[in-house]
C-alpha cells in the first residue's frame, strides 16, 4: 500500500480531481476576471445592479474602500496545493455527505460534476445565496435554474446543472470573452474557486463543489458583510494562515467580490 506521502505525490491536484470522473463532460475553464464572471451572471439573469469587483488588498482599508458595499459574496481563487488537499481530506473525513434540499436549507449548495467548472459553481453559489439572490430578474434562466434546484437532493441538483443547456451556453460565451486566449476544455487547471456568503442568520458559509457539502464557518456581526474583519478572519485569512504555517505553501491567490455596480 502506498504511504501517505506517496499518495500525496501521486495525487492529481487538479481542482476537478478526484470529484469529477474523467469520463464526465468538461467546460473551457473561466478566466479569473471579474468582467467574465459578471457577464456570465448577467447573461443568466442577475440584475445589472450587481457586478464582480477585484479586491486588491484585505489589509489596507484605503484599497478596500474602493469596493462598493455591501459585499454579498466573496470568491477566493487559489492554486490547489498539497497543504490544501491534506486539510480538505482531513476536515471532510468525519463528515457525512450533505443531503439537504428544499426551502428549509440554510444555503443552496451545488456539487461539482462537470470538469473545469469550479468557476461556474463559484458564481452560481454567489448568486443563489444571500442578498444577491434577491436581485435576480424574474423569468430569467437563473431564476428558473435555482427554483428547479431547490427541491432536489444534491445528486439530482448536480444532474440539473449538468444537463442545463442554458448554463452551458452562457458558460461557453463567458469563457470566450476573456482577455487571454481560452484554453482547451481538456487542459489541466490548478486554480480553484471557493465562495463565501453571508446568510440571513448572520453566518458565514464556505461553498465549494468539491467538498462533501456546505461549511458553516461561524457567526458574523449583523452589520458586517463578507469583507468585514470577522468574515475575513473566519474565511480567507484562515486559509492563508494554514498555507503559511505549512511552510513553502503557494500563496498566490486572488479575490473578487459580488457587490453593487459602479454608477
Amino acid at each position: 500500500m502506498a504511504t501517505e506521502q506517496e499518495q500525496i505525490d501521486n495525487h492529481d491536484l487538479s481542482p476537478d480531481s478526484p470529484d469529477v470522473p474523467k469520463n464526465r463532460k468538461r467546460f473551457i475553464p473561466l478566466e479569473n476576471n471579474p468582467d467574465v464572471m459578471t457577464s456570465l451572471l448577467h447573461n443568466l439573469g442577475l440584475s445589472q445592479s450587481l457586478q464582480f469587483h477585484d479586491v486588491f488588498s484585505i489589509d489596507e482599508p484605503e484599497l478596500l474602500a474602493f469596493v462598493p458595499r455591501p459585499a454579498h459574496a466573496l470568491l477566493l481563487i487559489f492554486p490547489v496545493s498539497e497543504t490544501y488537499e491534506k486539510f480538505r481530506r482531513e476536515e471532510d473525513a468525519p463528515k457525512d455527505e450533505y443531503n439537504g434540499s428544499g426551502e428549509g436549507e440554510k444555503v443552496v449548495w451545488y456539487k461539482q460534476t462537470i470538469g473545469n467548472a469550479c468557476g461556474l459553481i463559484g458564481v452560481l453559489h454567489a448568486a443563489s445565496n444571500g442578498g444577491a439572490r434577491e436581485q435576480i430578474r424574474s423569468d430569467s434562466s437563473l431564476e428558473k435554474l435555482i427554483k428547479d434546484a431547490i427541491p432536489l437532493k444534491p445528486t439530482e441538483r448536480a444532474d440539473l446543472l449538468y444537463e442545463s443547456q442554458a448554463l452551458e451556453t452562457a458558460h461557453s460565451s463567458a469563457a470566450s470573452g476573456g482577455d487571454t486566449s481560452a484554453p482547451s476544455a481538456d487542459d489541466k487547471v490548478d486554480l480553484h474557486f471557493v465562495c463565501f456568503v453571508k446568510t440571513a442568520d448572520n453566518h458565514l458559509w464556505e461553498l465549494d463543489g468539491r467538498r462533501k457539502g456546505p461549511l458553516d464557518r461561524g457567526e458574523l456581526p449583523a452589520n458586517e458583510d463578507v469583507l468585514g474583519e470577522e468574515a475575513l478572519k473566519l474565511g480567507v485569512r484562515s486559509f492563508l494562515k494554514r498555507e503559511e504555517e505549512a511552510g513553502g505553501g503557494d500563496l498566490r491567490f486572488s479575490l473578487i467580490v459580488l457587490s453593487p455596480s459602479f454608477d
